[in-house]
């Protein structure tokens, strides 16, 4: 009756919303900096447009996202049916799979990395393999090593959740290269807007010289439309074609095409989003260093810390104080936590906590 492939699937364990916690400890004052949410929320402009559009919800949406496609289009400097949009990441990286994993197909991607690449793979009755990280980075000389004639695709988290750095041009570029040409090459570039590093690549100008390449953004970080679970891809008219194959006609609603249109529009709030991070990044390093606590630099915005204890203990400890953070031992790292960075004041009361609970 079930296909045996989804027996070995561990439902996905989202971050605790804070309704929920505030229920269950019975607080009044809860801030979440589990999920890299962005702490300043989306643009006033894409309130509006979402108010308007409330209106109109009982008409369809444009399967086609004709708006939405030519706005990004006219951005990217890329062409309309280059674009594929989704329910969020998630909804394309599910696209994809449906796209192009066989059963008994191989996809490779590091490890720790976004667990959706092992979810999709699984869902479809692929197999993962994985390989370490190299300093908390993607290693993709290693992922070359394990390419092999089963393998069908390879995921690149760029920069890497949860650990939050970056694979340099050079590297993504000799990558490339090598990657024979049947095998996709997925560039997950999900924190992209956040990156400050001068060596960060430009994949968009490599979609003319790569047809096997995908790459994955979304307007649920820096432009603060998480809620809203709208996502894109860019690639060449002919992967774009397949994936469109397996889309369901309206996958993405109506509020997010138009919000996303006017997020796209608003500069001035990105620009925003950006300092805010890049201040609380800032701030934070200073604490940590403050504590004597080991941290990964980040190109993202969330920061893996070093606590120094069982993080299990310390993140149940935080939580009670009215804080949610990510456990990191699901990655691999027993004394690690994953923090969102938040506001000014939300990034202070995570330290004032975090010292109290430290022993």
């Amino acid at each position: 009756m079930i296909r045996e492939a989804i027996l070995d699937i561990k439902p996905y364990v989202p971050g605790k919303p804070i309704e929920e916690v505030k229920r269950e400890l019975g607080l009044d004052d809860v801030i979440k900096l589990a999920s890299n949410e962005n702490p300043i929320g989306p643009s006033d402009k894409a309130i509006e447009v979402m108010q308007e559009t409330a209106k109109s919800v009982h008409i369809y949406p444009d399967g086609n996202c004709h708006s939405l496609r030519k706005a990004l289009s006219e951005k990217l400097a890329v062409k309309e049916d280059q674009l594929i949009f989704g329910n969020g990441s998630d909804g394309l990286l599910s696209l994809i799979a449906e796209a192009f994993v066989n059963p008994e197909d191989e996809v490779l991607m590091a490890e720790p990395s976004f667990s959706q690449y092992e979810f999709v793979t699984n869902v479809m009755g692929g197999e993962l393999i994985s390989v370490p990280l190299d300093n908390y980075t993607y290693d993709l000389p290693a992922l070359l090593d394990a390419i092999n004639e089963n393998t069908k695709m390879i995921f690149v988290c760029n920069p890497n959740n949860p650990t939050g750095t970056v694979v340099p041009e050079k590297e993504v570029k000799e990558f490339l290269a090598k990657v024979p040409e049947d095998i996709i090459v997925i560039m997950d570039e999900a924190y992209n807007e956040y990156v400050t590093v001068d060596e960060y690549p430009e994949t968009i100008n490599y979609l003319n010289d790569y047809d096997n390449l995908i790459i994955l953004r979304t307007f649920s970080k820096a432009y603060g439309l998480a809620g809203l679970r709208i996502g894109y891809g860019i690639a060449n008219k002919e992967l774009i074609g397949y994936m469109d194959r397996v889309r369901h006609p309206f996958n993405v609603n109506l509020i997010a095409q138009r919000a996303a249109v006017a997020a796209l529009e608003d500069e001035t709030h990105l620009n925003k989003s950006r300092e805010v991070n890049a201040k609380g990044k800032e701030y934070l390093y200073q604490e940590f260093e403050r504590l004597n606590l080991d941290y990964v630099t980040t190109e993202t915005n969330f920061i893996l810390v070093d606590v120094k204890e069982d993080a299990g203990e310390i993140s149940d400890k935080i939580l009670q104080r009215g804080v949610i953070i990510r456990n990191a031992q699901a990655f691999g790292y027993e004394t690690m936590i994953r923090v969102t960075i938040g506001t000014e004041e939300q990034n202070q009361q995570f330290i004032n906590n975090l010292e109290k609970v430290l022993t």
